[in-house]
C-alpha cells in the first residue's frame, strides 16, 4: 500500500505523528511563524538539538534536512527544512521542492512513517500561499509515488481556513 497525501487543519504542534516538519531559518533560530510555535511547545531540550546541530553541522543548506529530538511536542523528530525566500528572479519553485523533497527523505531515513508538514514559506518568507501549496502537494504526490510503502501518510497540516483550502485545492487538482 502506498502513501497517502491529505490536508488536515489544525496546530502542527500537537500533530501525533513520528515526524513534524519545522519550515526553519538556516541558523534554526525558532523566532517566528511554524518554528517559534514549535519552540514554545518543544521546550528547552528542542530549542538545544537546534542549537547543537547547528554548532555540529552549520547553518541548513538549501536540500538539506536538519534532524532533532521532539522535545515536548509530541512527535518523535523534527525535521528542520529551510524553504526559499520567495524573491522574484530567483528559481523559487525549485528550492520549494528541495525543501520538501529533504523533509520526506530525511522521515524515510528515519524510519518514519508518518509525517506532518506546514506550507512551507508561505510566511514569513513570502511565497504566494497558491503557488506554493500546489508546489507542496505535487512534490508531496511525486515523492510518495517514488516510494511506495515508506510512509503510510503524509499530512500536510495548515493552521487556517485559507492555507487549508488553497492545499486542498491543490490536492483535487492532482486527484
Amino acid at each position: 500500500m502506498g502513501s497517502t497525501v491529505v490536508v488536515l487543519q489544525g496546530d502542527l504542534t500537537a500533530a501525533r505523528t513520528d515526524v513534524i516538519v519545522n519550515a526553519a531559518n538556516e541558523h534554526l533560530v525558532h523566532g517566528g511563524g511554524v518554528a517559534a510555535a514549535l519552540a514554545r511547545v518543544g521546550g528547552e531540550e528542542f530549542v538545544k538539538d537546534s542549537e547543537r546541530w547547528v554548532s555540529e553541522h552549520g547553518p541548513v543548506r538549501p536540500g538539506q534536512a536538519a534532524i532533532t529530538s521532539g522535545g515536548g511536542l509530541p512527535a518523535r523528530w523534527v525535521v528542520h527544512v529551510v524553504g526559499p525566500r520567495y524573491r522574484e528572479g530567483q528559481d523559487n519553485e525549485t528550492l520549494l521542492r528541495q525543501a520538501v523533497r529533504a523533509a520526506l527523505d530525511a522521515a524515510k531515513e528515519l524510519g518514519a512513517t508518518t509525517v506532518a508538514m506546514p506550507a512551507i514559506s508561505t510566511g514569513v518568507f513570502g511565497y504566494p500561499l497558491d503557488p506554493a501549496a500546489s508546489v507542496i502537494v505535487t512534490e508531496s504526490l511525486r515523492w510518495a509515488e517514488a516510494h511506495p510503502a515508506i510512509l503510510s501518510q503524509i499530512r500536510l497540516v495548515a493552521y487556517d481556513d485559507r492555507t487549508a483550502d488553497a492545499l486542498r485545492l491543490a490536492l483535487e487538482r492532482q486527484e
